[in-house]
């Protein structure tokens, strides 16, 4: 498999010729925030991990599933676009991972 090195100022410039990476996480956090306020009463977010860290600058949204929950985090710019109920702490992760989108799809069979 053939191996590409390129130069850029920020890899969320890098385009597949279509959409760049931040166009794509862009994207994404806009259908997770259709999720979250369709499913609104199982949605939260929140500042902090359950053991009181967080990444610089971000924060933890969630919705819980009936297959498990299911989380993002995004930069603080976005905190207030979720209007979801807000903890002081996040649940404890359960350990789900981004094979695990598919949770996702219980939230249809359980409206």
């Amino acid at each position: 498999m053939a191996k590409f090195e390129f130069e850029v100022d920020k890899i969320g410039d890098v385009s597949d010729g279509y959409h760049t990476f931040n166009e794509l996480y862009y994207h994404r956090m806009m259908l997770f925030l259709v999720i979250c306020k369709t499913y609104k009463n199982k949605a939260w977010k929140s500042w902090k991990h359950d053991d009181g860290s967080m990444f610089n600058n971000s924060f933890i949204v969630g919705v819980e599933t009936p297959e498990g929950q299911y989380t993002y985090h995004y930069n603080k710019n976005f905190y207030e676009l979720f209007d979801v109920k807000e903890l002081e702490f996040a649940p404890k992760w359960d350990g789900h991972e981004p094979k695990d989108i598919t949770r996702l799809l219980s939230l249809i069979d359980n409206v």
